[in-house]
C-alpha cells in the first residue's frame, strides 16, 4: 500500500509539464528573437531598407554617429515588436478555447509584472543614454574651427559669407550671392573643421544638405543658430535645400554644396578675394562653375506674363 504523501496527482503532472513546454516555447522565442538581432547586425541594415527614412550617405562624422544610431534604435525596436508579437500570436494559440471548460484563472503573476515593468524602462534608459551621447557629441562647438562661413537666408534664395573669425563682429573676407539665373555654390574644404553661423533676413528657413548634418532652423532677427561639423571626408556635389516652408518659391530655394580638397579651397577664396565671380573662381581650381545637383527655377518673370499684350483684360488662358 503506498501512503498518500507519496502519491503523485495527476493534474500536478499536466501542470508541470505545460510548465515546461511553456518555458521551453520561451526559451525558443528568446533565442529566436537573438539570432534575429545578431542577423540584423551582422549585415549592412540600412542599406537593405532604405537607411528606414534617414538619408544616407553621410560625409561627416556627426552624420555617420546619427545614422547609426536611427539604424540601432530601429533594429532595437524590431527585435522587441517580434519578441511581442511572438508572445502575442503564443496566448491566441496557448489559451485558445477548448471546449466549455474555464481555463485557470490567475491573480496575479509576479514574475511576468516585474518584466513587462523593468523591462520598458530598461530599454529606454539605454536609448536615452546613447541618444544623449550622440547628441551632445553633435551639437559640440570649437573656440576656433578651421573655416567660419555666415549662412544668409532671403525669400528665396541664399548668401554664404566667409569670415575671419565667430559672431557678428567678424568681417566677412568672401562672398557668395545666388540669384534667380545662377544657383549659389558653397565651397568647403575636406579635413578641416567648419562652423556655420545662420541668419535670415525676413522669414524663418532652413539650412539642409541631407548627406551633411541635420536640417537647422534659419532664424529672422538676433538669433544665430550655430553648429560645426568636424571634417568633410569625402569630395563632390551636393544639394542643399530650404526644409521650411517659407512661401511661395520655398520649394525652389536651392543651393550646392562643393567639396574640394584643402588645396582647391585656399586657391577659390584666393581668387574671390582679389575680385573673381564665383564662377571664375571655381574654374580656376578646376571645377564646373554652375551646380550640377540643381538648377534655378523659371522665375517666367516677362513683360506680358500674365497679361499678354494680345489678349484683352480678363481674359487669361
Amino acid at each position: 500500500m503506498v501512503a498518500r504523501s507519496s502519491e503523485v496527482r495527476p493534474s500536478a503532472v499536466r501542470h508541470s509539464a505545460r510548465r515546461g513546454r511553456g518555458a521551453g516555447r520561451l526559451a525558443g522565442l528568446g533565442l529566436g528573437g537573438a539570432a534575429l538581432l545578431v542577423l540584423l547586425t551582422g549585415c549592412d541594415v540600412g542599406k537593405a531598407f532604405g537607411g528606414f527614412g534617414w538619408p544616407q550617405g553621410g560625409i561627416t562624422p556627426e552624420a555617420n554617429r546619427m545614422y547609426d544610431l536611427w539604424i540601432a534604435s530601429c533594429i532595437a525596436a524590431l527585435a522587441v515588436g517580434v519578441f511581442v508579437w511572438g508572445l502575442i500570436f503564443w496566448c491566441v494559440v496557448r489559451y485558445r478555447k477548448r471546449g466549455n471548460e474555464l481555463p485557470v484563472q490567475t491573480r496575479y503573476n509576479l514574475p511576468m509584472e516585474f518584466l513587462y515593468t523593468i523591462a520598458p524602462i530598461l530599454i529606454v534608459s539605454v536609448l536615452f543614454y546613447y541618444t544623449a551621447i550622440v547628441q551632445t557629441d553633435v551639437v559640440r562647438t570649437t573656440k576656433n574651427p578651421d573655416v567660419t562661413v555666415e549662412v544668409v537666408a532671403f525669400k528665396w534664395n541664399w548668401q554664404f559669407n566667409y569670415r575671419d573669425g565667430q559672431g557678428r563682429d567678424a568681417n566677412t573676407e568672401a562672398s557668395v550671392l545666388g540669384t534667380s539665373e545662377v544657383i549659389p555654390v558653397l565651397v568647403l574644404p575636406t579635413g578641416r573643421s567648419i562652423r556655420f553661423e545662420e541668419t535670415s533676413r525676413d522669414v524663418i528657413h532652413s539650412f539642409w544638405v541631407p548627406e551633411l548634418l541635420f536640417k537647422r532652423d534659419v532664424f529672422p532677427g538676433s538669433v544665430r543658430n550655430v553648429f560645426e561639423v568636424s571634417s568633410l571626408d569625402q569630395e563632390g556635389a551636393y544639394v542643399g535645400r530650404c526644409a521650411e516652408l517659407c512661401g511661395s518659391y520655398h520649394a525652389f530655394m536651392n543651393f550646392e554644396l562643393r567639396v574640394v580638397s584643402p588645396e582647391k579651397y585656399d586657391q577659390f577664396l584666393a581668387a574671390k578675394k582679389s575680385g573673381k565671380s564665383t564662377q571664375e573662381a571655381l574654374e580656376s581650381i578646376g571645377e564646373e562653375p554652375y551646380a550640377q545637383t540643381t538648377k534655378p527655377f523659371d522665375t517666367r518673370r516677362s513683360t506680358a506674363n500674365f497679361n499678354p499684350d494680345a489678349a484683352t483684360a480678363g481674359a487669361g488662358k
